[in-house]
């Protein structure tokens, strides 16, 4: 349910269907894909993308979000609906004739050719000049700075540079969108992250449209405008990385994106937005109702940042009995696990400054009931 404190819950979403946006650059509208006629890999999804943003298909393995933009590429058929680009229907036209850029997780390049040929070869194929294609490589490789290597091999390159060789390939014929499919999965996480910016540097400087599919949260919140988060063919919320991360839609995106506290406990009462709740110990607390309903079975969701561990004196709301279970240094923070007096685990991730509690020590932990969401546990799996 919508309280004054939730703010915007479904973060525009609160089942499939989406509302329409007069600004759409890209429409799926009620699409479908199944392979058995039984089972969906896409469900029914509405889902509108705005010209200019970096928007990012975020979900885990199955959840239909790698199915959903390789319809989109035209590799993938429609079991029904329509995906529609500008305003005309994608129907029945063929992959090439999309002018949409792709960049697959493997690179996909080319290794017999340079990396000039590469790059030249979807404008030889859309039958651009060859005095032009010269200029259009040279100008590619500027962007992604990587103005020397043309005559290179793909395999004399290294990761990252294998990577920025497939983005100006992907964008050399200056298309309406770009489609990137897991591009850093194979790269180390140093380098991942460090691809992360450039990318996102490259969308902000060109403002080419570009859809993003990750199973990685981190990387969605890092460079997303907008993230759909799927699970089971469906969207789950559709929303900015900060609506997403403070506010998830229901109780699948709390657990799923960022990492969160989950206590159980049962919703006693509502009032003017603000709720309480009961744990399985009998201690009540204060909450943000979202989904959850009086006398049902729900979730707590409390991000670790939100954990405080009080010192002997010091007053604390929402506090609990709990007994420090391991603590371990993070080089920027500590990170405490904690063993609630019902039994469940707290993670509180404290300040490098705060004062290391000792294993073993029974402490007060707590959190703003504003920090503290309560979901329908029935609903979490669906």
């Amino acid at each position: 349910m919508n309280t004054p404190h939730s703010g915007k819950i479904a973060g525009d979403l609160i089942s499939n269907t989406i509302q329409s946006d007069s600004d759409a650059f890209v429409s799926f509208a009620n699409v479908t894909k199944t392979y058995d006629g039984r089972s969906k890999v896409v469900d029914g999804l509405y889902l509108d993308i705005r010209k200019g943003e970096f928007l990012t298909l975020l979900g885990p393995s199955g959840s239909g979000k790698t199915t959903t933009l390789m319809m989109l590429a035209g590799f993938e058929t429609l079991t029904s609906g329509e995906i529609f680009l500008d305003g005309s229907s994608l129907s029945n036209k063929p992959p090439h004739l999309r002018h949409i850029g792709m960049v697959f997780q493997n690179y996909a390049l080319f290794p017999h050719m340079t990396v000039a040929e590469n790059i030249a070869f979807p404008l030889e194929v859309r039958g651009v000049a060859r005095a032009e294609i010269g200029k259009l490589v040279a100008k590619a490789l500027d962007m992604v700075r990587l103005p020397n290597v043309g005559d290179r091999r793909p395999a004399q390159l290294s990761g990252g540079q294998q990577q920025r060789i497939a983005l100006a390939r992907a964008l050399v014929f200056e298309p309406r969108l770009v489609l990137m499919d897991e591009p850093l999965g194979a790269l180390d996480k140093q380098l991942r992250e460090h691809m992360q910016y450039e990318i996102r540097a490259l969308h902000q400087r060109l403002g080419v449209t570009v859809v993003y599919v990750t199973h990685d949260q981190t990387e969605a919140l890092t460079m997303s405008d907008r993230i759909a988060v799927f699970d089971s063919g469906r969207v789950r919320q559709l929303a900015d990385p900060k609506t997403v991360y403070q506010q998830p839609s229901d109780g699948f995106v709390a657990t799923f994106v960022g990492e969160g506290n989950r206590l159980d406990g049962m919703l006693s009462s509502i009032k003017d937005g603000w709720g309480q709740a009961i744990l399985a110990d009998g201690t009540a607390i204060g909450v943000v109702p979202v989904d959850a309903r009086a006398g049902e079975p729900g979730m707590i969701v409390v991000r670790p940042e939100h954990v405080r561990v009080a010192g002997p004196d010091e007053a604390m709301v929402n506090g609990l009995e709990t007994i420090v279970e391991d603590v371990v240094f993070r080089g920027d923070r500590l990170i405490i696990r904690l063993r609630t007096r019902g039994g469940g685990e707290l993670i509180a991730q404290l300040n490098i400054d705060h004062a290391t509690p000792r294993i073993g020590a029974n402490v007060r932990a707590g959190f703003e009931a504003g920090n503290a969401r309560i979901y329908d546990k029935a609903l979490m799996a669906r």
